[in-house]
């Protein structure tokens, strides 16, 4: 697998040649995977249809942008 940065990120990462940077994208992606399995797991049992989670999901939205706009 190649993995392409930005060069300023590329850089930075230069800056400290003692780190295996493979080892840290590696270390990263399997807790990245770590936490979507615990997320499957919970959908897998949840009994929100997708239409309940598409309305729940904007209810949420709307909420959180009153709330800011009230804070205005």
């Amino acid at each position: 697998m190649t993995i392409r940065v930005p060069d300023d990120l590329k850089a930075s990462l230069d800056e400290h040649p003692e780190i295996n940077w493979s080892e840290v994208a590696r270390q990263s992606m399997r807790e990245y995977l770590a936490r979507l399995n615990v997320a499957d797991e919970i959908a897998s049992r949840s009994e929100l249809s997708e239409e309940d989670a598409r309305e729940l999901s904007e209810d949420v939205k709307a909420d959180i942008a009153a709330h800011y706009r009230d804070d205005e």
